[in-house]
């Protein structure tokens, strides 16, 4: 068996050369892959716990060497560096291939998107696996499967209060996504930021608010340690997914056994992530709420509406041009509508605990 390749160095060598760094010895099969995370339960909880999956099922047959953001290409162009063969697969998020396809929204989350239930829904219920697959392969030319579903975010962490739709005028806001195109029409002024400069905008208030994940990873930043407001829920991600994408040339190499228990793997780790991170969203939670220097605002019903009408004037807006896009977006809306029964006969996740509180 080759030597596995886990140093920063290896990795270099592989992104000089400009080619992939699948090794086959012993009918086992070595894979590079990029991801765009410097660290935290992203690369934890989503990568690297697929790579284990992977690892443990296929009896060894394939070992996945997890690499931080930029040791295998530009920390936000991880689908291109697999594409071009860079890095063998990739650990992907929808949102960072928004500039090659608004599509990438609608499955990289959005405020008129599903919750983690609802995304997880139309995946395996719907048509979304098959409409994901067609997607990368035709627009993006890799193999793509969904291997990761991520918490409701928190609306915003800010220096001043947001309860309705007027709060929002002026705004200055770190986003991305389609919530940096969607905001506006409310009157928000947004700045894309990448990952690396949010901690330091907010704290010296260079925008007057940022959004960035849910509970458990924003604690982790420390974004509640410098800004005294934060404003729920979060109406503009209310859950997205994360994908694993091949290069072709790969996944060719791979048998049809393999394949199979790698969509297998995908499919696992949807559901540890989700119960992961339902696990640190809620300790976090405890603690943003028990601190005396942070006032947890939810904002009103009115604003939400807005949200969601703009959302929805966008989504027209991008359908008109963009046919992967009108394509999507109307599977996912009616797929959605097709759930409004849930509501009626069952209960919410902690809906009867919140209840019984007051």
């Amino acid at each position: 068996m080759s030597k596995v390749r886990t140093t920063l160095g290896a990795a270099m060598m592989a992104l000089a050369l400009g080619t992939g760094s699948a090794a086959v010895a012993q009918d086992t099969l070595e894979i590079n892959m990029a991801t765009p995370w410097a660290g935290g339960h992203w690369l934890e909880i989503g990568a690297t716990r697929y790579a284990d999956i992977v690892n443990e099922i296929t009896d060894g047959r394939i070992k996945i060497n997890v690499f931080p953001a930029g040791a295998l290409g530009p920390a936000l162009k991880v689908t291109e560096t697999v594409q071009m063969g860079i890095a063998d697969m990739g650990h992907a998020w929808g949102g960072y291939d928004w500039a090659v396809d608004r599509t990438s929204a609608l499955f990289g989350g959005w405020p008129g998107g599903g919750t983690p239930e609802e995304l997880m829904m139309w995946l395996y219920n719907g048509n979304g696996l098959t409409l994901w697959k067609e997607w990368r392969d035709d627009v993006f030319d890799v193999v793509a499967i969904p291997c990761g579903v991520t918490e409701t975010e928190i609306f915003m962490h800010a220096h001043k209060p947001v309860r309705t739709v007027e709060d929002l005028n002026g705004l200055k806001l770190r986003t991305s996504s389609a919530w940096a195109e969607i905001a506006p029409k409310l009157g928000v002024s947004t700045v894309v930021l990448p990952g690396s400069e949010v901690f330091s905008a907010l704290e010296r208030k260079v925008v007057d608010a940022i959004e960035w994940g849910g509970p458990g990873g924003n604690l982790q930043e420390g974004f509640d340690k410098i800004a005294p407001y934060i404003m729920m829920p979060g109406v503009h991600s209310p859950g997205a997914i994360h994908d694993c994408i091949y290069n072709k040339a790969v996944w060719e190499k791979i048998s049809d056994k393999d394949k199979s228990l790698l969509e297998l793997a995908g499919k696992m780790t949807m559901l540890e992530s989700y119960l992961g991170y339902v696990k640190l969203d809620i300790a976090a939670y405890d603690v943003m709420k028990n601190n005396p220097n942070v006032e947890m605002i939810v904002v009103e019903d009115s604003l939400v509406a807005a949200v969601n009408k703009a959302s929805a004037e966008w989504a027209e807006e991008q359908s008109a041009n963009n046919e992967w896009f009108k394509r999507v977006y109307e599977d996912q809306s009616a797929f959605l509508k097709s759930l409004a029964g849930l509501s009626e006969f069952r209960f919410q996740p902690g809906a009867r605990a919140a209840a019984s509180a007051e």
